[in-house]
């Protein structure tokens, strides 16, 4: 009788304390808005901080709730309990860390530095907590005789090791220790990527002479000038952005400007001032190796790769081996006949890493007489849009109602609600396309709210895909390069993976798989681009309507292997570096730059440029969440192109297939190991001859 007092005591508590927060602060109510989304219009910067204090509070009750049970440990009054707590703090973090990515700023960047260490400690906390260990490990120890079902099964060994991987195993002292390793990595990683979006940001050059910008397109041109404009300047202004430096290393005839970029945004984090990261970096590892040993690991990438599919960093060095020994060969030669172009083009001097995009790309053009510019009429966003999202209907069913009620982060976003074949809601989907100084380079999917099941109801998720696409100009609209339509694709993969779950379990649903699985829905998608049934769905000609032409889509997929090889080979340098790093077993005291010229040397194949680098802004894998995992691109291309090979023998809007896909891998999450969910799908392991197979590697 005293236990349910106390237990409704403790609930009134909780309940209390929600209500009394709330009155002021919305991201501590229940949202009353369409599918609960978030009220970007009540929230101001200031709710943040107390709003973190107030959810952690609250998680904490609920965690003490279940530590003080005096009930024998179960699967439900504990880990079920436990994967229940925190709802109120996710509702917090979830906004917070996506507008620190996508919409940042000084305020926000301050509330990130104070919050951090808070976060870290708080789930050490947790995870630290003996009694809870205790009630986990009494019931992970009797898993035998629990008659769980699989996804059961797979929440029980995802909690359990949620503990022991984060030092619940350790001694009062050493976890002590970890404690403060903890958290100093984690104020280490977010000073890393604050200090990349910083450094990108502040360079610019203004250009007032438009005959040093010979070459670029007319579209480039014009959002240099709107560069200049924003910024109260007469002239064109180039930056380190994607949308700006991609396209000027492609197109500028001058060298001496090409060279100047380049070299700007390879020593980005690197030049001496308060943004270098260099020092961060030797932290970082150096931190990350402490944390590894203290948990019985050689290396941070031992500790990291238990969890992967592919095991352990043997596995990992066969795979960027393998595809090293196959591709090298081939790039070599591609690089050759770049040299020999550029020779023949009057370019008396040995190509340099700001030349290979511009004669590489004027090479292509002349063989296979196809590029963006030519290109770029037939994929302006609009219609892209709806290519990109009818392939989801043709495929899935699902349909795209823009919700224009919904509240939004940046008026620039779209909102849509998205719902099966028979009109069921599934989930929101929140699009954010173009770059801004306070968003972060590069492309991503993420989640304002997960999927979960909860008596009888199922809470669907809300999703967010964010890219850095050229802006409409004051003459065009936005224009897609051929490449930022696979970035879409790409990143639609991942929306749908998050999308189309359907999970019991938080943890388990959408994209919370294991790391060298999350990317093949994203990648599989690529493939479709080149394809002619998908282009004829939506690409025409801005101006005139016309349907892309059948002899432009022959040659985007003649050039679709085009210099693979040597693209191939960039991305293992990239894999074999991350790796190079994350497999130290001891500190690292040495040269950034020198280790990191070691680490790529054998993937080189264009002159080594020196105090340049690459890892002082190399945002994945020491501030993203890819530390030891970034070959799992590589490792998602073996798979994705495999999985495809399926679609592209039945049909590539195949229903049999495209309903396996989802049945199998879409809509299960990490609820089961993900080499039984792909074999479940293709009927066999991925070997890596459907890859050289489309990289054309084999018949070349």
């Amino acid at each position: 009788m005293k236990h349910i007092i106390f237990q409704q005591t403790l609930l009134i508590y909780i309940m209390s304390m929600i209500v009394t927060a709330s009155m002021a602060n919305p991201l501590l109510s229940k949202y009353k808005t369409p599918y609960e989304t978030i009220p970007f219009n009540s929230i101001e910067t200031n709710h943040y901080f107390p709003a973190f204090e107030e959810a952690m509070k609250i998680h904490r009750a609920e965690v003490d709730k279940i530590i003080q049970n005096k009930q024998k440990p179960t699967f439900e009054n504990t880990i079920v309990a436990l994967e229940q707590a925190g709802t109120l703090l996710n509702q917090v973090s979830s906004p917070f860390y996506n507008l620190l990515s996508a919409e940042t700023n000084d305020e926000l960047q301050q509330i990130a530095e104070k919050i951090s260490p808070l976060m870290s400690e708080h789930s050490n906390a947790i995870r630290l907590n003996e009694q809870l260990f205790a009630r986990v490990k009494a019931v992970y120890e009797m898993r035998g005789q629990l008659k769980l079902n699989t996804e059961e099964a797979r929440l029980l060994q995802k909690t359990y090791d949620g503990f022991a991987d984060n030092g619940a195993n350790l001694s009062e002292t050493d976890k002590a220790v970890y404690r403060e390793l903890s958290k100093e990595l984690s104020m280490l990683t977010l000073q890393f990527g604050q200090n990349v979006l910083k450094e990108t940001n502040n360079w610019s050059l203004l250009i007032t002479d438009i005959g040093l910008l010979k070459g670029l397109p007319e579209d480039v041109l014009d959002m240099l000038a709107l560069n200049a404009k924003n910024a109260g300047k007469e002239g064109w202004i180039l930056n380190l952005k994607a949308t700006t430096y991609i396209p000027f290393m492609k197109y500028a005839e001058n060298r001496d400007l090409r060279r100047e970029l380049y070299l700007a945004y390879n020593t980005r984090c690197m030049n001496g001032g308060e943004f270098d990261n260099r020092e961060i970096i030797k932290k970082i590892v150096n931190t990350r190796i402490k944390i590894a040993n203290l948990l019985g690991h050689k290396s941070y990438a031992d500790q990291v790769l238990v969890h992967r599919m592919a095991e352990n960093k043997e596995n990992v060095y066969k795979l960027l081996d393998e595809l090293l020994k196959a591709y090298y060969p081939y790039a070599v030669k591609e690089v050759e006949e770049v040299q020999t172009y550029a020779n023949n083009k009057g370019a008396y001097f040995k190509i340099q890493p700001w030349d290979w995009s511009y004669y590489s790309d004027k090479l292509k053009d002349e063989k296979y007489a196809v590029n963006d510019e030519l290109l770029k009429p037939y994929f302006e966003l609009e219609n892209v849009k709806k290519g990109v999202f009818g392939l989801a209907t043709k495929l899935y069913g699902i349909q795209f109602i823009k919700n224009d009620k919904i509240q939004k982060y940046h008026p620039e976003v779209d909102v849509y609600e998205v719902k099966d074949k028979n009109g069921k809601f599934l989930s929101v989907l929140y699009a954010d396309f173009h770059p801004r100084d306070g968003k972060r380079p590069g492309a991503w999917m993420s989640e304002f709210k997960s999927q979960w099941k909860e008596k009888g109801k199922d809470s669907r998720p809300h999703i967010i895909i964010v890219m850095n696409f050229t802006r409409p100009t004051g003459t065009k609209p936005a224009l897609l390069a051929y490449e930022e339509l696979t970035t879409f694709l790409h990143e639609f993969g991942h929306a749908l993976h998050g999308m189309l779950t359907e999970c019991t379990y938080e943890s388990l649903s959408g994209t919370n798989v294991y790391q060298d699985f999350v990317e093949l829905p994203s990648q599989i998608l690529e493939n479709w681009a080149s394809k002619k049934e998908f282009l004829d769905e939506f690409a025409v000609h801005y101006e005139t309507g016309e349907k892309i032409p059948v002899e432009l889509i022959n040659k985007i997929k003649a050039s679709e292997n085009f210099n693979a090889a040597y693209f191939c080979l960039r991305q293992l340098s990239f894999g074999y570096l991350d790796m190079a790093w994350h497999t130290l077993e001891s500190p690292f005291e040495g040269d950034v730059t020198t280790m990191e010229k070691f680490a790529m040397e054998k993937t080189q194949l264009l002159p080594y440029v020196s105090n340049t680098a690459m890892s002082p802004a190399f945002s994945h894998i020491f501030s993203g969440g890819y530390a030891a995992g970034y070959y799992s691109y590589k490792w998602a291309e073996v798979l994705d192109a495999d999985a495809f090979s399926v679609f592209t023998e039945k049909g590539i809007f195949d229903q049999p297939t495209a309903t396996s896909f989802f049945e199998n891998i879409l809509k299960r999450g990490g609820t089961e190991h993900p080499m039984v969910l792909y074999k479940r799908f293709r009927g066999q392991e991925p070997t890596i001859e459907a890859l050289l197979k489309r990289s054309g590697v084999e018949t070349r």
